[in-house]
Parts: C-alpha cells; structure tokens; sequence
C-alpha cells in the first residue's frame, strides 16, 4: 500500500514498549537487542522469498503482489536508525525498548520480527530475574530444554534467562551457541537401568568422576543420600569430589534439612543439594522460609515457559511522521479505553539516580525536550502527578543500534548484559523487588508531552 501510493520513503518513528508489567512484578529486564542487532544486519529479501510472495494470490486468484514491487523489495536495504534500551536494564511499562526511524515501510516491515524477539525475551529475563531474586544469591540452573516451545524457543530461553541471572543451563546448544555455562545430572532412567541403587551411583561416579551429583529419589530419597555418601567415600579416596546430590519429587524443605543432616555427619559439609520439580519464584521463597537446606535450584518449565503470564504484550505504534516541509507530525492512536492510547512524539527515556539508586524514569519527546517544571504524569491516571529531580544525575537509555541502516558498534558479550541486570535490580529499592504487591516506581510522561498528548486527545475526540 505504502509503495502504490508512492509514500513507502515517507520517514516515520515507531516506538516498542509494553502496557503493563508482566507476573505482576514490580520491574521487568529488556533484553533480545543482540538478535535484533543480527536480524538487522542480515536483512534481505532472497531470491526464494521473492519467488514465494509472487505465488501469493488474493481472493480473486491474482497474484497478491506485482512483479514491480517484488523488484522494489529484492532491491531494498535497509535505511533507518534503530535505538534500542542496553539488555539487563531495568524498565518499566509504556517505556521504549525500541525507536525506529526511517522510511515508513521498512519501518512496518521490521514490526513483527522485532515484536517477536524482544517480547519473548524480555519475558523469560524478567521471569529469570524474579527467579533468582527469590532465590537470594544462590545458584539457579535453566533446566527448561524439554518443556520449552520447539527449539528456537527453547535457545531464546536459555539467553534470556542467563541475562535475567540464571547460573548455568541444560541446553548444551544454548552453551554452544551463547557461551553459558552449561550444567545437569543423571536420570531417573540410568538409575532404573541397574539391579539397584548403589550400583547406579557406583558406575556413574566410574564414568563421569568429576560430574558427579547423584539423582537419590528413584526410589527411597533418604536411603538415596546414604546411597550417594558411600559412593562419595569411594570418589574421595581416589582423589575426585562427590558435588552433592539432586532432589526431584517429595517434600523438598523436609527433605533436605534431613540430607543435610545426614551429609555433614557423613563428612561432605560442601555437597550442595539440588532441587528441582516445576519450581517457581513464590515455591522458592517458601521454601527458604521453611529453612530448606538447597543450595542450587534446577528451574524449567515454568521458567522457560513464563509460567502463569505467556506473552509480554508488547505493541509497536507510530509516533511520528515527516511532512513534505521535513518537520515532525505527531501521530496518536486514540482509544476508549486510556491504557491503549498511545504516545506521540520522538520519544527517549530519561532514567534519574540518586546516592546509586535508580529513582525515577521520565518518558519526553526529543523534539520539545524536558520541561523545566520537573513532574512526571502517570499516562494512564492524569491525575497521577510525580515529582522529577532534572538536577540529580541522570542518562537518556535510548541509545544507537543502527544508524541509516550501518550497525552501530561491536556485539555486546552476554556476560555484560548479565552483569547489568544483576547490578541494575539491586539498585532499585527493595519494594519494588519484592514477588508480590511490589511498590510502584515512579514513571511517567514528561509533563509537556502529557499536556500535548492530552490536548492531542481532546482535538481528536472532537473532531
């Protein structure tokens, strides 16, 4: 459409962000901007792309597509400025993850992909981090292979939830292909392949003498432990280190207080004990309560598959368009409902510090600036005013990715993304981290971009 009415060189701005927080959280971590730097990068339509769209054909059996404009897309690279939030940092609804500026239809072209990416990552790295928050510093193992959404989504996880803080995972490919640390035990099955238990563990520890933490619940999880301290007896006088021993099923808080117990008497007071079995942030928080001796946690499906919220929710809109002069229109959905409204203007967002805490966001229009007033509106209950210190220090988190279709800089290690999350989570107030209820942080619009946007709406509605 674009093309056939001769505007598809019409420069835009599309803005990705999200409407709420996802698990009812108090923050989430942006992350897939690697991906999208490498999808940017590789940007083409090919030859078999091309001969596919052309045997599109409408409701009539015309083909969808004129060999025209199949030529215009096998010609076309991409143009536009990409500016991106750094994966690990903390954000907040209605922010932009992503700005996208340049040519109005490979700025819609880029929609879904970046749409895809971004959404699902961000989702796992927050579940990641909500995760690990619960998990208060102790290890947390991405064990999510066999339950995740094919295979693609199943690597994506394992990025995201490495980003969001997880130690290690299980899916070798994602240690391959990312760089993490990957990490796992034995089956149930290997136990189940012998005549009895001691004999499992026995022959593991033979084959794999400096991996070993033994699986102790096939069949009798105490007996299990006592089991895995002989063999560990074995491994110590031949030089090796039994690692400790894994839970999978039962009463998790009784049961490792009791392998605890019968580890330490035994002499391994360094064995960690591992759990596993469909754990999540709140069932790791009880579990800590209950005073439960686990100091790794192996955590899959509801990790991998964002359990109890599957989608993030994140939308792409337009927020500005060029006029035949070249100055910047503001555009607008607007809704009857205030929360899908949408936010005109060029946007940034402004992140306030204070003492090595992060305070305060403010979302403004690059075109106007921040307005001297220093509030910030909530832009879902105008009436919602917050103070916004312009005077303590503070960094705009729209930053390049591409510039006029050229990538902007080195790829980012996975480690710093890591890094960031873990730094940028602990500098938020301890409220705002807790799994339920969190307090809210101050986020907002600009106070002049929430009259212009209010202003913008009344015009609309009017008309």
């Amino acid at each position: 459409g674009y093309w056939k009415q001769g505007c598809s060189e019409k420069q835009a701005v599309f803005h990705l962000f999200f409407r709420r927080l996802p698990f009812h959280s108090g923050y989430a971590i942006a992350a897939g901007l690697e991906p999208v730097r490498e999808i940017l990068d590789s940007f083409r339509f090919t030859d078999s792309d091309l001969e596919f769209l052309g045997g599109l054909t409408g409701n009539d059996g015309q083909p969808l597509f004129e060999p025209a404009f199949l030529k215009y897309l096998g010609e076309l690279r991409l143009t536009c400025d990409v500016d991106g939030i750094a994966e690990g940092t903390v954000v907040f609804q209605n922010e932009p993850l992503l700005r996208v500026r340049g040519p109005i239809i490979q700025c819609q072209i880029l929609e879904t992909i970046l749409l895809n990416v971004v959404n699902f990552q961000t989702l796992i790295a927050t579940k990641a981090s909500r995760i690990c928050t619960a998990a208060q510093g102790e290890s947390v193992l991405e064990f999510g292979l066999r339950r995740a959404q094919g295979i693609d989504g199943a690597l994506s996880a394992s990025r995201a939830a490495y980003i969001g803080g997880c130690a290690a995972t299980s899916n070798v490919l994602a240690g391959k292909k990312y760089g993490i640390p990957v990490r796992g035990t034995h089956a149930h099955s290997w136990v189940m392949s012998f005549e009895d238990e001691p004999t499992a563990f026995s022959e593991y520890a033979a084959a794999m003498p400096n991996n070993c933490v033994f699986l102790v619940d096939t069949y009798d999880t105490l007996q299990g432990v006592r089991h895995a301290i002989e063999v560990g007896k074995r491994l110590a006088a031949d030089g090796h280190r039994m690692v400790g021993i894994r839970l999978d099923s039962g009463d998790l808080a009784y049961l490792s207080i009791e392998a605890r117990k019968l580890l330490d008497d035994a002499g391994f007071p360094e064995a960690v004990i591992v759990a596993s079995n469909d754990l999540d942030e709140h069932l790791i928080e009880s579990l800590k309560h209950q005073g439960a001796k686990i100091s790794v946690w192996g955590v899959g499906t509801k990790l991998v598959t964002a359990y109890d919220q599957p989608a993030l929710g994140g939308v792409y809109k337009l927020g500005a368009v060029q006029d035949e002069n070249g100055d910047w229109q503001p555009r607008m959905k607007i809704s009857e409902q205030l929360i899908k409204s949408s936010i005109p203007g060029i946007l940034q967002v402004r992140r306030i510090e204070s003492d090595g805490q992060i305070i305060a966001d403010a979302i403004y229009d690059e075109l106007t600036g921040l307005d001297d007033r220093e509030m910030i509106v909530d832009p879902n209950d105008p009436l919602r005013i917050r103070p916004f210190p312009l005077k303590s220090s503070g960094a705009d988190l729209l930053q390049p990715v591409m510039v006029n279709g050229i990538l902007a800089g080195p790829p980012e290690p996975l480690t710093d993304a890591r890094s960031r999350a873990s730094q940028q989570v602990s500098r938020l107030h301890a409220t705002i981290r807790r799994l339920v209820n969190p307090h809210d942080f101050p986020v907002g619009l600009d106070i002049g971009l929430h009259e212009r946007r209010w202003e913008m709406m009344q015009s609309r509605q009017g008309g």
